[in-house]
């Protein structure tokens, strides 16, 4: 008997739809992409209006044969890959391997993998939609011109194995700007003045210096209400800028007068104001929250999003789909999921926190491409705490940040009441102001906590006599704008209009697995390749790397997928120019001048000078009468000094004495006999820390075979303790861990099932 045949891309989700539907019907997963543009050429022929040329790869060539047999067989032929470009693309592929028409084609769609998704999607069937289809093959075209013909051009002019591309260039641009502004960056310094009043006269007012670091949440909760901490902020009627007590002798003068000064309450203002959630997921701001909050980086965030998504065994229920498909850039939720929120919000929460009529928010029409609803749980009642049993860990973090966040847009408003209380001398030469806030109604933060810390005053009345207890003065110094991380660079991606949800943790993968950045306590740093392949991009090849230009060749994409270009103008367009100006640079641009770079050594060897050269591993010093002459050494002073060193070690080996060398993971030691001797040993990174396990090793800083950072002991295998995080070198006061290092200048407790887990302000 003939059935129904549906095909989708993941056998994840073949399993999870199968379940929803009878017998009638064979779900079978093509396993991806099953035809692409061939890897050994470049597959697009530029003479015949850029038409492409599609191969099957081996891996699936037995694959299609199978599901070709299933297709000629079938009842009706479903397409029902994920609802996107790329899964219009995979689609189409499918139906011209099938020698299926798009037009007469069955294209069914879907948010979710629920039963009712499914069964509507099959009762509204949709030919397969060319404009997308169209849209997905210009972007891949695009890249893969792009690709294909700068790649090489970097291989000439820098070394092989360099890759560019229109929207990894753009982020590694923005990686190493960011970079030489922190290296320009010229710290400045400022100071500031705080009061510490009571309410009652006391007689330990301290007439002595205080120089002062900021205190701990934890201390400034321990004080008492009948104490106000304010600091300065007018002088002589004139606001205090930044910058108005330069050094510290600026902030002690005018400490030295306020300590003689008496203090009355000068003004006080209340007020309340009302803080709204945020807007349910989209994959960018996913992405950026997943990072802020949990510290996963983008690839992991998508990855886990992706098993939500498909489906999860959940006891005796089965496989479901937990989340909507999380390749979208629409705030917008289904009615259906807003009712059922209500409801449970109302019967979890109390009718306080319900809102009277559904929350919506607004659609970002330029970025609004991808799909129609936001990230969100596909059923209410599948809270985090009722599916936790099933879910791994990371599934679980991620699944509570998504259900929290969507249900958290229907919660009613929280609402802040705050108050400041303005502290003036007698002659009012000087105004200090107290600011303290109180959360008067939760509201949604109840669901999902932001970081609202509550500061209490004391009640007073303006007039009202004060008592400076204290007057601290503090030092400060400008900083530097931060290195981007994950979310960051994520975020202003998407600011720029560059690339799309489905594009950005690939081009962040790309970029690190390409040797241009690496990743140092969660920021990425552009490595000196970067710094030179962005270089030689910004000033020769400028539509490459601008923000606006890459932006609008995302403008006529979307254009494409809404029918209102054609694909192939646009891509002549845009090649003709960047041909003929790459055949131009490919005569302008001499290796040497980037590559190589002239200095005042000598070759000891042969006498020759010698020049900087950027390797695998960074730069170095080499002989200009290579090939003769091999003689090599490192670039910096620092370097060389340190390889001259005796490092008091020997070759286990041959028995002479080890250097200290640079490779790819940083510095090591190599056998001085090298290449007869090819010896090597690492040199560990001490923390100073003593292993809580075994208590012999040390705890040192490793790299995972990723280039993941981690810490363990150094008598591994014999003892196998090891953390994620640098170990400060104390221990929990409530379970006797290692506290370690956290996200925001914070420290937590090793032992995540300790109830001492809350982070603290670093001192």
């Amino acid at each position: 008997m003939a059935k129904n045949f549906i095909i989708v891309e993941s056998p994840t989700k073949a399993k999870t739809i199968a379940k929803f539907l009878g017998k009638e019907f064979s779900v079978q997963s093509s396993f991806g992409h099953i035809r692409d543009l061939p890897k050994s050429k470049m597959g697009v022929d530029v003479k015949n209006d850029f038409e492409p040329t599609y191969v099957i790869p081996k891996a699936a060539k037995k694959r299609i044969e199978n599901l070709k047999k299933l297709a000629e067989n079938a009842k009706e032929l479903y397409f029902a890959t994920d609802e996107d470009r790329e899964g219009e693309s995979i689609a189409w592929h499918l139906a011209t391997l099938f020698k299926i028409q798009p037009k007469t084609s069955k294209r069914i769609v879907f948010h979710e993998i629920t039963k009712d998704a499914i069964q509507k999607a099959l009762q509204n069937p949709r030919a397969i939609d060319l404009h997308l289809v169209n849209a997905q093959q210009a972007r891949r075209i695009l890249d893969r011109l792009v690709g294909y013909e700068l790649s090489p051009f970097l291989w000439k002019k820098i070394r092989r194995g360099l890759s560019a591309g229109r929207v990894q260039s753009i982020a590694v641009r923005l990686i190493v700007e960011r970079e030489r502004e922190i290296q320009q960056f010229r710290a400045q310094e400022y100071w500031s003045l705080e009061g510490v009043f009571q309410t009652t006269r006391s007689d330990r007012r301290s007439t002595e210096k205080k120089i002062t670091k900021h205190k701990s949440p934890d201390e400034s909760n321990a004080e008492t209400a009948q104490v106000i901490r304010a600091t300065l902020i007018q002088k002589d009627g004139k606001r205090l800028e930044k910058f108005a007590l330069k050094n510290q002798e600026a902030a002690e003068a005018v400490r030295t007068e306020l300590l003689k000064a008496q203090f009355h309450i000068h003004n006080i203002q209340e007020k309340e104001t009302k803080k709204s959630p945020a807007p349910p997921f989209t994959t960018s701001t996913l992405q950026q929250e997943a990072n802020k909050r949990l510290g996963f980086s983008s690839k992991q965030t998508m990855m886990i999003a992706q098993q939500l998504y498909e489906g999860v065994s959940i006891g005796e229920r089965g496989t479901e789909g937990l989340i909507t498909y999380m390749r979208t850039d629409s705030v917008h939720l289904a009615d259906k999921f807003l009712q059922e929120a209500s409801t449970f919000i109302q019967q979890n929460f109390g009718v306080s926190y319900v809102l009277t009529s559904p929350r919506r928010f607004k659609v970002k029409q330029k970025l609004a491409q991808e799909a129609h609803e936001a990230i969100r749980p596909t059923e209410v009642t599948y809270t985090p705490d009722n599916v936790q049993p099933y879910l791994t860990r990371e599934q679980f973090k991620l699944y509570d940040l998504i259900w929290r966040r969507a249900l958290a847009t229907q919660i009613q408003e929280a609402r802040l009441r705050s108050t400041s209380i303005d502290i003036a001398d007698q002659p009012q030469k000087y105004i200090l102001r107290a600011t303290g806030t109180v959360i008067a109604f939760d509201g949604y933060l109840k669901l999902y906590p932001e970081a609202n810390k509550e500061t209490i005053l004391p009640k007073v009345e303006k007039s009202q006599t004060v008592f400076a207890e204290e007057m601290l003065a503090e030092q400060h110094f400008t900083q530097p704008l931060a290195r981007y991380n994950d979310a960051m660079l994520v975020k202003t991606l998407e600011e720029y209009g560059i690339g799309r949800p489905s594009t950005y943790a690939p081009t962040i993968s790309t970029i690190i697995e390409r040797g241009y950045v690496q990743k140092e306590e969660k920021r990425f740093v552009p490595t000196e390749i970067g710094m030179l392949v962005n270089d030689l991009l910004v000033q020769h090849f400028p539509n490459i790397v601008d923000y606006k230009f890459t932006a609008n060749l995302e403008d006529d994409l979307d254009a494409i997928a809404d029918g209102k270009k054609e694909w192939k103008p646009i891509i002549k367009n845009f090649y003709e120019p960047f041909k003929q100006h790459l055949m131009l640079k490919e005569k302008e641009i001499d290796k040497k001048n980037l590559v190589e770079q002239a200095t005042d050594e000598v070759c000891e060897k042969c006498g020759k000078p010698m020049v900087i050269k950027l390797g695998r591993f960074g730069k170095f010093l080499a002989c200009t009468g290579y090939p003769e002459c091999r003689n090599t050494k490192p670039f910096s002073k620092e370097e060389q000094t340190e390889q001259a060193q005796n490092t008091g070690e020997t070759c286990e080996k041959c028995g002479k004495a080890l250097v200290v060398k640079t490779g790819r993971f940083g510095k090591f030691l190599g056998c001085s006999g090298y290449p007869d001797c090819k010896y090597v040993k690492k040199i560990e990174k001490s923390t100073g820390v003593q292993c809580p396990q075994c208590g012999k090793g040390e705890i040192v800083e490793k790299r995972s075979r990723k280039g993941r950072t981690f810490y363990s002991c150094n008598t591994y295998p014999n003892c196998t303790f090891a953390l994620w995080s640098k170990p400060t070198g104390e221990k929990c006061s409530a379970c006797a861990s290692l506290i370690v290092f956290g996200r925001d200048n914070t420290y937590v407790c090793s032992n995540q099932t300790c109830k001492n887990t809350q982070q603290k302000t670093k001192k």
